[in-house]
């Protein structure tokens, strides 16, 4: 039976919004991960066969196939193709399975799979904008079939992140506390150099700038996103800067380029959920891999999901009975940053990096999309 493996996996720090990256042209950043990929693995560029990339809002700097346009300003070969995904929030997490769907099927040997935001450059949902600008109705309220089907109730990920709150019975205090975790989970990691050697130093910045001291009074003071409600800023993710990227290779291109791999691919899917909640989707998705494969929450050494919302993370504890001293074990988006279509490839690259730090054998990711939905990677750790 073929195999995936991932051969590589770098990343640029994440920049706050406004931050160290902010300047820098989406295709320049992208093509900042994929160089140090190349540099890392050693491989030749031209025997990649294919680059997908995660990418949302894909407009302006970020528009034209970001895929294809980060491996030309790499320098890099022109008979490479690319290929651009918009998957939401999970974009990079999706092009990581494209990639290894390519490789399993055998159509490619060798595939590049990343993702790459610039939010202080194109503002999050700027294309839904830029869309009502132009005279159209959001994507929701302007559909006949949507209005059937859901009616004219409204579509937010804040709304969303306080529906979970409150179904879960997560307090304003409890939330607030797991993102302090958060925070001083990335100082560690950051003190102890466990981002090292999956960061690659670019344009000036070479550490992550999101994590930050907690003021707890300015924590308390600020207002809830959805009016009288419980989630505010402190308990959310970043609006961040960054790219990542992976080399997804089968056996046969293990053995034609002499690479030695890192992690094989044990499981990938993904799943749907109710799409005005949004963002409970881990949660039936987790449990799907878990059917799928026949393991259990306690089999993973290490879980990456994405920090959202502080909510979001939470109900899933709450459901998976996961052990948290497991997840996010070196802070999450909201300490670290969410660069949208970069953040699922960035959270990999974490993944395959603290399960070699600490010799753990099986790894899980998930994150909450756009629409209700859910990738699941698992990933075993060789060597």
């Amino acid at each position: 039976m073929a195999e995936a493996f991932i051969v590589e996996a770098v990343r640029t720090p994440v920049g706050r919004r406004g931050g160290g990256l902010s300047h820098v042209h989406s295709a320049d950043l992208g093509a900042a991960a994929i160089t140090a990929l190349m540099n890392r693995s050693g491989i030749d560029p031209g025997a990649v066969e294919d680059v997908v990339f995660g990418c949302v809002d894909t407009l302006g700097p970020q528009a034209g196939d970001i895929a294809r346009t980060a491996w030309l300003a790499a320098g890099l070969p022109d008979h490479v193709p690319g290929t651009t995904v918009d998957r939401q929030c999970g974009s990079s997490q999706q092009a990581v399975h494209f990639a290894a769907q390519a490789v399993l099927s055998g159509t490619a040997d060798v595939v590049v799979a990343g993702g790459v935001q610039n939010m202080s450059a194109v503002p999050i949902g700027y294309a839904m904008t830029a869309g009502q600008a132009l005279g159209f109705e959001d994507p929701f309220r302007g559909s006949v079939g949507w209005q059937q089907r859901y009616g004219d109730q409204e579509v937010s990920q804040f709304r969303s992140a306080e529906m979970i709150a409150e179904k879960w019975g997560i307090t304003r205090d409890a939330m607030e506390q797991f993102a302090v975790r958060s925070h001083e989970r990335a100082f560690a990691a950051q003190a102890e150099g466990r981002f090292d050697r999956e960061i690659e130093p670019v344009f000036g910045l070479a550490v992550d700038e999101g994590p930050r001291v907690p003021d707890w009074a300015k924590i308390r003071s600020l207002p809830p996103l959805v009016e009288g409600g419980r989630v505010t800023a402190a308990v959310s993710s970043q609006i961040s800067d960054a790219s990542a990227a992976l080399l997804i290779v089968n056996e046969r291109g293990l053995r034609t380029h002499g690479l030695t791999p890192r992690a094989r691919i044990h499981h990938l899917s993904v799943r749907g959920a109710d799409p005005v909640w949004m963002l409970t989707a881990p949660i039936p998705a987790t449990a799907h891999a878990l059917a799928k494969t026949g393991m259990n929450i306690g089999d993973f050494d290490r879980i990456e999901i994405n920090e959202a919302f502080a909510s979001v993370v939470m109900a899933w504890l709450a459901e998976t009975g996961a052990d948290e001293d497991r997840v996010n074990v070196n802070g999450g988006a909201i300490a670290l940053g969410h660069p949208l279509g970069a953040t699922g490839a960035r959270l990999m690259t974490t993944l395959l990096h603290e399960l070699e730090r600490t010799s753990g054998r099986y790894g899980l990711q998930t994150m909450c999309e756009g629409g209700g939905q859910a990738n699941v990677t698992v990933i075993e750790r060789l060597g």
